[in-house]
């Protein structure tokens, strides 16, 4: 009953994650050849393609890479902080002792990387990019748990989601606070107008996809416009969406029992198809199942396919493409600094933190693991290749160059976080010292 309930949804999880990851690989590949191919100036050009609406009142305007990076990236943040929200409440993280091992991870993950990039930067241009190495893939880290089968417990990679959900959490935070400039703030007040209506509602129980997709949007839209970068507003219109609706399972059962009793009652035995009174009680069971089912789990079901499956390739096939030219101008010193404070800090922050936390005696190792799998996965949290990308554009803004070398800085320190935590992970089965 557990395994049905618990893990095999995790392991489900963890399959699309995996698949992603393969996917993202595969994009940043074709997005490499393709900038660097002698059809380089279409790959450049298209992102450029400008859509949208323009009229004298009115104007949302914007090139394709940033409908991705502004719009559909959106979405992924929303789904993001579905998964915050999800965990907090009935998952990792909703409780104390359950959170504390990927809290002390997750928060050396982000300190420890930040604290190697500013020691090590001496440019002053390149000074905001200390956000770029903070936060882990999960996408990309999963795939490589899925390499490595039963060799990893699930306890392992449950943490790994864990901890690596908590990263994301202080991602957007850094996100909204120090990446968002010149804020309208007359703007951000009209956004609290559908929110606290979405908030209101989610405190009362009531949910409609409708209201909340069109609410959605206009604070997206505020968001975009007052400055605050719009990728927040979807975590933030996430956190309102109720986990649970008014109506409890066991009304929904006793409407089931009705529904099912009139079904056979309305049997027409010498019709090979549905009677009126049955389409209408099936009718009615689409209702009552859209009333008792939880909007938060469903709407992460619904879009977590579309967000491993799409929007995160799209955005790995539209940003990580660099043509390295003999005309090409980087910053070595920068793709260096980003490499060594994935790597490094990430191996040193995840793993020192984690110990810490359970010499305190706050926290506990995940169940079935070993201490040198969990130095694998502090060397895997260097993997930040969604999330890396997206801050560095958002660090460099007009700054081509560092954008282009935090690009390669990424990529590197990541390709060398996910071998080498491979590596550690699949030598360490014949380690009989159990954490």
């Amino acid at each position: 009953m557990i395994e049905k309930y618990i893990i095999t949804p995790f392991q489900k999880f963890a399959r699309i994650e995996s698949f992603s990851g393969i996917l993202l690989f595969i994009a940043t590949v074709i997005a490499l050849v393709w900038a660097n191919s002698p059809f380089s100036d279409s790959y450049f050009s298209i992102w450029q393609y400008k859509l949208g609406i323009s009229t004298q009142s009115f104007a949302l305007y914007k090139p394709l890479i940033l409908w991705i990076n502004d719009g559909l990236m959106a979405v992924f943040f929303f789904l993001i902080g579905l998964e915050i929200k999800r965990e907090l409440l009935i998952g990792e993280l909703n409780t104390v002792k359950k959170a504390a091992f990927p809290f002390f991870a997750a928060l050396g993950g982000m300190l420890v990387p930040v604290l190697i990039y500013l020691s090590l930067n001496s440019n002053p241009d390149a000074g905001s990019g200390w956000g770029i190495p903070m936060a882990t893939d999960i996408a990309f880290s999963l795939a490589i748990l899925k390499m490595l089968g039963k060799r990893v417990p699930l306890g392992l990679k449950v943490f790994l989601t864990a901890f690596a959900i908590v990263d994301d959490l202080g991602a957007v935070m850094v996100i909204a606070i120090f990446y968002s400039t010149d804020i309208k703030w007359y703007l951000l007040a009209y956004s609290l107008i559908p929110l606290l209506t979405l908030v209101f509602m989610n405190g009362r129980q009531l949910y409609s996809k409708y209201l909340t997709v069109a609410l959605g949007v206009v604070v997206w839209f505020l968001f975009l416009k007052a400055g605050i970068h719009p990728t927040v507003a979807g975590v933030l219109i996430a956190l309102t969406v109720p986990i649970r609706q008014r109506m409890d399972v066991n009304t929904y059962i006793t409407k089931l029992g009705d529904i099912t009793s009139k079904v056979k009652e309305s049997e027409d035995k010498d019709s090979h198809v549905l009677t009126k009174k049955q389409i209408e009680e099936i009718d009615n069971l689409e209702d009552w199942t859209d009333k008792v089912q939880s909007p938060l789990q469903h709407l992460e079901h619904k879009l977590h396919n579309w967000v491993a499956y799409f929007i995160m390739p799209v955005f790995a096939l539209s940003n990580a493409g660099v043509a390295f030219g003999g005309n090409m101008q980087l910053d070595s010193s920068v793709i260096a600094i980003i490499a060594i404070a994935l790597v490094v800090g990430n191996f040193i922050g995840v793993s020192t933190l984690s110990f810490l936390g359970v010499k305190l005696k706050v926290a506990e190792f995940p169940a079935g693991a070993k201490k040198i799998q969990v130095f694998g996965i502090a060397l895997l949290a260097g993997v930040g290749f969604t999330m890396s990308i997206f801050i560095a554009n958002l660090a460099f803004l007009e700054q081509p160059m560092l954008v282009d070398s935090a690009k390669i800085g990424i990529i590197v320190g990541s390709l060398i976080a996910g071998i080498g935590g491979y590596l550690l992970l699949r030598f360490s089965g014949n380690s009989t010292e159990a954490a």
